[in-house]
């Protein structure tokens, strides 16, 4: 496969683990400010857009990553994929009628990124909801992006970029790299930390106001929902970013603003020292529980 022929929507939807279902839904729905789509068995399904769901909580002992789902401009995008997969010898999954029509896509296929273990699904259609999203609290825009921590940040990129056509936006120097999912313009959808050991390190919604950073540092503080990280602006993507636990310590961002490339003639990537100040503009730090939850699921339950 022509790697190049590898183009991508969005980054589709997100499959968290959470010990304690009811308590997570009702965060994510009251804190988080996503809508509530559905529940089925152990399963509660929210959106942040007009889309069957963005976001699926999934009732587990263990909180953390279950799967990422990326939206693919075709079924032919698919299967040529899937294809790709097979040459390099890594297993794939079709998923079944049955759990198609429970996640509203045409179906698609599963692999396990072979450097962090990190199942992901892909597919080309997700059915639209019954009725459109109304922002509540906070005016939820889409779901940004995942980060992922690697032991090995240099050999994830790599399998990105040379299989999965991804694209480098920015580097920081032995600590992040920032890609995105070609042909979308974000400045990325997806990153990868360096880290000890393969884990979801954050995930974030972008906001389209910035006042929905104000009010969520003030809404945090009045639920005593511990925040970790920010309010800050981050160098790479030029994002007004706040981040907050879950209530099983998963980290979640809240992000205003970020810079989209073309698709053609994109600048090149930037290379960031490793210091304060190329994290966040404004100087800040992290709370020592940022991003230290967060196991990535071995196997479907």
């Amino acid at each position: 496969m022509d790697r190049s022929n590898a183009r991508y929507q969005r980054l589709g939807y997100l499959a968290l683990n959470v010990s304690d279902l009811e308590r997570s839904a009702r965060f994510y729905e009251d804190i988080v400010g996503l809508q509530r789509s559905e529940t089925r068995g152990n399963s509660v399904f929210f959106r942040c857009s007009d889309r069957h769901h963005d976001i699926v909580l999934h009732k587990a002992p263990t909180p953390g990553l279950k799967r990422i789902g990326w939206q693919m401009e075709a079924a032919t995008q698919v299967q040529t994929l899937e294809q790709h997969f097979h040459g390099l010898g890594i297993p794939t999954q079709r998923v079944s009628n049955r759990e198609a029509v429970d996640l509203a896509t045409d179906g698609g296929f599963r692999m396990r990124e072979p450097t962090t273990g990190v199942l992901m699904e892909f597919y080309s259609h997700m059915d639209t909801a019954s009725e459109v999203f109304h922002p509540g609290h906070t005016k939820i825009e889409r779901l940004g992006h995942v980060v992922l921590a690697s032991a090995d940040m240099a050999e994830t990129e790599k399998f990105f970029a040379e299989n999965m056509n991804f694209k480098v936006s920015d580097r920081i120097e032995n600590g992040v790299v920032h890609m995105r999912c070609f042909p979308n313009p974000l400045h990325h959808s997806f990153g990868i930390g360096a880290g000890q050991a393969a884990q979801l390190h954050h995930v974030n919604f972008m906001v389209t106001d910035m006042d929905d950073i104000g009010r969520a540092n003030t809404r945090m503080k009045s639920h005593k929902v511990p925040i970790v990280y920010g309010p800050g602006k981050h160098p790479q993507s030029e994002s007004v970013f706040f981040y907050f636990l879950d209530p099983d310590g998963l980290t979640l961002e809240y992000s205003y603003g970020m810079e989209e490339f073309p698709e053609q003639d994109p600048r090149a990537p930037r290379l960031f020292p490793m210091k304060v100040e190329s994290v966040d503009h404004w100087g800040g730090l992290p709370e020592p529980d940022f991003a230290k939850v967060g196991a990535i699921e071995t196997a479907e339950t």
